[in-house]
C-alpha cells in the first residue's frame, strides 16, 4: 500500500516517487503538457495517500487534485536538495560540501553546506534549449532521438578549437578547449551538415556553457565536487560525457547521480517521512 507520494511537476516533465510495500523507490515520470495524465494515475490508485507537490507547474496540477485533501507543497530548490543528498548517501558519497547544478529545461545552481544550501545563479540554458535549437535547426524534437542521434555526430567539422586558431604553435591554454561553438559553421551551407553533426554540436554548446558557469561557481565557493543532475541527463551519455570531461580538464570532480532527474520528487516524497 503506497501512503506517500513525492510529485515534481517541471516545465517539460514531471516526475512521481514513491515507496512500494517493500521500501524500494518507484520512479515514474509524464509529459507536464498532459496534467490530465497525471491526476487520472493518482486517482486510479484509489488510496488515500499524502501527495506532497513541488516544481514550477506545482500550482496547475493541484486544479487538478482539488478534492484531495492530503496534499501540501514544498518550495522547489529545498526539495531539490534533500533529494540530492539522499541519493548521494545511497551512492556512498560522504559529502558535506558540493555544488549542485540542476539541468531542467533552464539550468541552476546551487551550493551545499552541511545542512545549509542556496541558490547561486542560473541560466537559461538547458534542455529546452537543447530541444529547441536541435527542433529549429534539424526539425527533429523527440528527446530520445535527438540523444540518439547526437551520439553518432562529430563537432569536429563545426565547432573551433583553441588549436585551430593557433594553427599547430603554442596556445596559451587548452589546446583541447572549445574555442568557439559552431564557430565553422559558416563556411558551408547548414544544409550540407548531417543532423547527427549538427546535433552533437548543439550538444556540446548547451553541456560547456553549463559546465563552465558550472566550475567558476564551484571555484569562488572553493568546492572540489559538482554534482550535475537534471532531467537533461537522463539516458544522455553525449552530454554527460561532455560535462565530465570538461569538469576533469578544469580541475574539479563530477558526479552524475542514477536517478537525474528525480531529485526534486525524491525530496518531496522524503518530506512525508
Amino acid at each position: 500500500m503506497v501512503q506517500a507520494i513525492g510529485i515534481d511537476v517541471g516545465g517539460t516533465l514531471t516526475k512521481v516517487a514513491f515507496f512500494e510495500q517493500d521500501y524500494s523507490l518507484k520512479l515514474l515520470h509524464f509529459p507536464s503538457s498532459n496534467l490530465q495524465k497525471v491526476s487520472e494515475w493518482i486517482i486510479s490508485n484509489n488510496e488515500d495517500f499524502q501527495i506532497s507537490l513541488t516544481g514550477g507547474r506545482a500550482e496547475q496540477l493541484k486544479t487538478f487534485l482539488h478534492s484531495h485533501q492530503r496534499l501540501n507543497y514544498l518550495v522547489e530548490f529545498d526539495a531539490t536538495i534533500e533529494g540530492v543528498k539522499y541519493q548521494l548517501n545511497k551512492a556512498g558519497y560522504k559529502l558535506s560540501n558540493a555544488l549542485i547544478t540542476n539541468i531542467g529545461t533552464g539550468t541552476s545552481i546551487h551550493s551545499l553546506k552541511g545542512d545549509e544550501h542556496k541558490r547561486i545563479v542560473g541560466t537559461g540554458i538547458g534542455g529546452g534549449t537543447l530541444i529547441g535549437m536541435a527542433t529549429l535547426m534539424t526539425g527533429i524534437h523527440h528527446f530520445d532521438k535527438i540523444v540518439q542521434l547526437s551520439a553518432e555526430g562529430s563537432r569536429s567539422e563545426l565547432d573551433i578549437l583553441v588549436s585551430d586558431i593557433y594553427f599547430g604553435n603554442k596556445t596559451p591554454i587548452d589546446g583541447g578547449l572549445t574555442a568557439s561553438n559552431f564557430g565553422d559553421a559558416g563556411l558551408r551551407p547548414l544544409m550540407e551538415r548531417s543532423k547527427e553533426d549538427i546535433l552533437a554540436t548543439v550538444q556540446g554548446l548547451v553541456g560547456e556553457v553549463i559546465t563552465t558557469l558550472s566550475i567558476q561557481c564551484a571555484v569562488a565557493e572553493d568546492f572540489e565536487h559538482i554534482v550535475y543532475i537534471g532531467s537533461t541527463l537522463a539516458g544522455n551519455n553525449t552530454l554527460q560525457s561532455i560535462i565530465g570531461n570538461y569538469t576533469t580538464r578544469k580541475n574539479r570532480i563530477p558526479i552524475f547521480l542514477e536517478n537525474n532527474g528525480y531529485s526534486g520528487a525524491i525530496g518531496a516524497l522524503l518530506s512525508n517521512h
